[in-house]
């Protein structure tokens, strides 16, 4: 069975840091494009950072904004999102997304609305004082 496992969330202070996880059980994430959304109470979801199958493809939103960081880890079948001075407004339940083949630019599938095919069950950050 298909999983990816959201990890690393958290309740952190305003300014503070936090590493998420997303992991690929039955499922290898080197060859895939993998993207990080999140989705705040009563808001849509909208796009954090996508990584393609080549590692030289890295799209990031207006979100990300230069205080995240998306990485691979294929030792140990995971994608990270460095995250680095939190604020209250990133608060919400971040989620990753697999797709392969990766057949369009990475820009293009950094969407929430592209027809990723697998999703995980999101980790809960929260920045509050």
């Amino acid at each position: 069975q298909v999983q990816l496992v959201e990890s690393g969330g958290g309740s952190v202070q305003p300014g503070g840091s936090l590493k998420i996880s997303c992991v690929g059980s039955g499922y290898s994430l080197r060859f895939s494009a993998i993207g990080w959304f999140r989705q705040a109470p009563g808001q849509e979801r909208e796009a954090v950072s996508c990584i393609g199958s080549s590692d030289r493809d890295i799209h990031y939103t207006h979100i990300a904004n230069g205080r995240f960081t998306i990485s691979r880890d294929n030792a140990n079948n995971a994608v990270y999102l460095q995250m680095n001075n939190l604020k209250p407004e990133d608060t919400a339940v971040y989620y990753c997304a697999a797709e392969y083949p990766d057949l369009r630019s990475i820009k293009d599938m950094c969407v929430p609305t592209f027809d990723w095919n697998y999703w995980g069950q999101g980790t809960q950050v929260t920045v509050s004082s």
